[in-house]
């Protein structure tokens, strides 16, 4: 099935799971599509299976706390996280057996962004001491670290090439991974009408655009190339300045986010024209979303995890 704009007007909440006391601060989709998994306040790391519909476990990280989840490449079976209690080590578990296979440690302050290679197992890592580290899950040691002057958000391109690097609210810089340490081959100014943070960066699956979060009530598409701006999106509620994730759907067509008020908000990257908000009954803001990466269902979540599929009428 093709995602188009009744399509997605046509999602409706599929299943809710009040797993977590506390907020959830990530979700992250297995690159098959059909595991996801869950971070929370509350330390707890919840398994969920897609095909049936339910979660199948929970793990606890109650020592260090949990944040920013990822599976690994290729891997439905090993994730990293970073910290949220008690250091900035990066964590690198089974989930079969739930033990640590490797520590990542390094970073000095926070980690607020994480992005895994689409293509091997290097993962990069941003973090509040104003560095970006580069790692390979197969060593503990850091592999290499840039200093952006600023705090970063990164995220890897989809062919795991390049990396892009949102520097708080002045600009989003590029860096080629093979000569990361000759600094940014490009660098696109980003100013906004609003003070604001910028809280997350992502490419689209075609490699075309960049996604620009903030915690301003404001996001933006720029062309991946030369930086222009394509979209800017605004219209969804964000009064207190919160961290709310955006995410584009695997075909790059549309980009999506949730909002304080419990809804999520869709836009073409085609037109440029707000498609559909959808209402999950969210108890809270819409901390994370993610667009499963093979099968036509997205999850949001707040305190709780909802999972989405469309209602088409074939009559």
């Amino acid at each position: 099935m093709k995602i188009t704009d009744s399509v997605f007007r046509s999602f409706r909440v599929a299943r809710t799971f009040r797993q977590n006391s506390q907020k959830v601060n990530c979700v992250d989709f297995s690159p098959d599509g059909e595991h996801a998994i869950s971070s929370s306040d509350d330390d707890c790391i919840v398994l969920y299976d897609i095909r049936e519909g339910k979660p199948k476990g929970t793990l606890y990280s109650k020592k260090y706390g949990v944040d920013l989840i990822r599976y690994t490449h290729g891997d439905t079976q090993t994730v990293v996280y970073s910290s949220n209690k008690l250091d900035d080590t990066i964590r690198y578990l089974s989930l079969t057996d739930n033990q640590y296979i490797r520590y990542f440690p390094g970073h000095t302050a926070r980690v607020i962004a994480l992005s895994m290679s689409p293509v091997d197992d290097t993962f990069i890592s941003g973090s509040l001491d104003k560095t970006i580290r580069i790692w390979d899950l197969r060593a503990p040691n850091c592999q290499g670290l840039t200093n952006p002057l600023g705090k970063p958000v990164c995220s890897f391109d989809p062919d795991g090439l390049i990396f892009a690097a949102g520097v708080e609210s002045q600009a989003i810089k590029l860096y080629d991974l093979r000569a990361f340490d000759k600094g940014p081959f490009a660098s696109f100014e980003t100013k906004f009408n609003r003070a604001c943070d910028l809280t997350g960066v992502k490419f689209s699956n075609d490699g075309k655009q960049i996604l620009i979060s903030t915690n301003g009530g404001i996001i933006r598409v720029l062309n991946a190339f030369n930086g222009s701006v394509l979209h800017t999106f605004s219209g969804y509620n964000n009064s207190k300045g919160i961290s709310l994730e955006a995410c584009f759907t695997p075909d790059s067509q549309f980009v999506m986010i949730g909002s304080e008020d419990g809804r999520v908000h869709v836009w073409s990257t085609e037109s440029g024209m707000k498609v559909a908000v959808l209402d999950g009954k969210h108890s809270g803001p819409i901390n994370t979303l993610q667009f499963n990466p093979r099968y036509m269902t997205f999850a949001s979540a707040c305190t709780n995890m909802t999972f989405w599929l469309p209602c088409i009428d074939d009559s």
